[in-house]
């Protein structure tokens, strides 16, 4: 009897024991799941998009696009000109020269090397140690300068222009005096094409590219007609700016700001400038 209940003892033991093992793996089985579950929702928090744009994103920064307001040249000019007369200032080089050569020889703004490199002059990679380009030319696949902004296009055509002797003599020549600059750029060996003079001349009086070195000089100049763009509102980017932020401001809304400035999204680049309104 004694040994009955014994082997009866030690069957209820190994149940209650069975019991407390099961528990446990079925404890340690939801604290599993919800570390899993966690680590779900961490990473779904860190795939949001963020407001700040870094420098990645602001490499492959667009030129300003044609919209159907204006000519993409009268919108090249809005948005370039004060730049140009800047470097005007800082280099002796007549505006409506730059403003010319960046509309010939980037489309205004539509051509490749403009719109994914920021190259508006079409400068190769001579003694380049930043980002690169590579597009058919004179030769295939050749290495063009690939920059942040725009305008350090700009920094560099003037500085082109400044620190070769062979430009010395455009130098002597009045900075009003857009013809001789011209004649002068293809003269020194700037342009092959026998009508780059032209070209350039043609653009300047097209669109009254001259008034602008005139503004720099401070020269009288006619009024502006109301078809002149490139006395529109701009507003360059700055940090902590949205179209939302922009529209409010300008008492515009975020479909015009995106149709005044070509644009098919909302996102924005620190330097970017946005044409604001049209006179």
């Amino acid at each position: 009897m004694k040994f009955v209940l014994r082997i009866v003892m030690v069957l209820v033991l190994a149940l209650m024991l069975a019991s407390c093992g099961s528990k446990k793996r079925i404890v340690t089985k939801k604290k599993n799941a919800k570390a899993k579950t966690e680590r779900v929702v961490v990473v779904k928090e860190d795939s949001k998009p963020s407001v700040a744009y870094d420098a990645k994103d602001r490499d492959n920064a667009p030129t300003p696009k044609t919209t159907g307001n204006a000519n993409s040249s009268e919108i090249y000019i809005a948005t370039y000109s004060a730049i140009a007369q800047k470097k005007m200032r800082e280099h002796k080089i007549p505006a409506s020269i730059t403003l010319a050569q960046g509309i010939l020889e980037s489309a205004s703004g539509k051509g490749r090397l403009a719109i994914e490199g920021n190259n508006h002059f079409g400068i190769k990679c001579h003694n380049w140690t930043g980002d690169k380009i590579y597009h058919d030319d004179d030769a295939t696949q050749e290495c063009f300068r690939k920059y942040r902004y725009a305008e350090q296009s700009f920094d560099d055509h003037s500085e082109f222009l400044t620190s070769r002797s062979r430009y010395a003599k455009l130098f002597e020549l009045d900075m009003d005096d857009y013809k001789g600059w011209a004649k002068g750029l293809r003269a020194a060996g700037y342009a092959t094409d026998r009508k780059y003079p032209d070209k350039l001349i043609s653009l300047i009086e097209r669109f009254q590219l001259n008034r602008f070195d005139s503004e720099v000089l401070g020269n009288s100049v006619s009024k502006p007609k109301s078809s002149d763009f490139a006395s529109n509102l701009t507003h360059k980017v700055e940090k902590g700016d949205t179209m939302y932020s922009l529209s409010k401001r300008y008492n515009l809304s975020i479909k015009e700001l995106q149709q005044l400035n070509g644009m098919s999204d909302t996102n924005l680049q620190l330097g970017q400038i946005l044409i604001i309104k049209y006179n």
